[in-house]
């Protein structure tokens, strides 16, 4: 991560004691890389240990993206050598499992692209709604000859169905927010004019809710989740993937054509994945 880049990534503001919204802010691309971890897990500790929190918001100040894939122009050291969390997973995990565990209510509010720890991000709430007009999830990470880290191969299946989990997974395109919608991977895509109205309110109603009622609640529903295990095996496999000459090969293709600066690569990431391996030298080990 460079050193001269503004070092809070993610902001946290108080609407009420009991309403929070964390904005995420790494312009221009919102790519996550390790002090994003890190600021991730400090605001994880945050939202365990407040006693009046009832809701946590999560939405971007970067245009056109809601939260990217990682970093590639980080050291991949960085984000190994950190610590595991308190779940015994890896910063990311750890981060993602907690937030689906905490006591609060969690909303991503998506606007832009949700690419990879995007997405993940948005799994592991308890709600996501996406504009309409403007919202892209994605798991992009077969496409580039990776696997993904954050666990949505255990938790896609459970949420729409192991066909679809298959389709969004393997195809590794751009899913509108409508589709996302129709699929189930959101809760609602609502036009993008109504989209922070909407979630504004959903988020104050339930902000004035009593927290214990929350915590159980949530508790209960969250019996069906998958065991940490099959989300830690998730990470395990990204960074195997992340040696392979195949990964190595899709990352610096797609770095050619211009993939993680400002323009078309990013911003239509799935149909340049798709135009890879025409060019690509095919990779047959398993």
């Amino acid at each position: 991560m460079d050193p001269n880049t503004d070092p809070r990534q993610i902001r946290l503001t108080r609407h009420t004691a009991a309403y929070w919204r964390v904005t995420l802010d790494n312009p221009p691309l919102n790519v996550m890389g390790p002090e994003m971890v890190r600021q991730f897990e400090d605001l994880i500790d945050a939202i365990e240990s407040d006693e009046e929190v009832r809701v946590v918001v999560f939405d971007s100040a970067v245009d056109g993206f809601f939260l990217n894939h990682s970093d590639f122009t980080a050291r991949l050291e960085d984000l190994t050598s950190m610590p595991p969390g308190p779940s015994g997973l890896a910063p990311w995990p750890d981060f993602l499992v907690r937030l689906t565990r905490a006591p609060v209510a969690s909303i991503a509010l998506i606007r832009g692209r949700a690419t990879g720890n995007g997405s993940e991000i948005a799994l592991a709430c308890d709600m996501a709604f996406a504009s309409s007009e403007k919202a892209i999830l994605s798991q992009w990470e077969v496409g580039v000859g990776m696997v993904a880290g954050g666990g949505p191969m255990a938790r896609l299946p459970q949420m729409i169905g192991r066909n679809r989990a298959m389709e969004i997974l393997l195809g590794s395109d751009d899913i509108s927010g409508p589709q996302a919608e129709a699929y189930g991977y959101v809760n609602r895509a609502l036009p993008d004019a109504e989209l922070d109205a909407y979630v504004d309110a959903l988020a104050t109603r339930i902000s004035r809710f009593d927290k214990w009622a929350i915590a159980q609640t949530k508790r209960l529903v969250n019996t069906s989740l998958p065991p940490d295990v099959e989300i830690g095996a998730g990470w395990e496999a990204c960074i195997a993937s992340l040696g392979r000459p195949a990964a190595k090969e899709g990352i610096r293709s797609l770095t050619a054509r211009g993939f993680q600066a400002p323009g078309d690569v990013e911003n239509r990431l799935g149909f340049y994945l798709g135009e890879l391996r025409s060019t690509s030298p095919s990779d047959r080990s398993f």
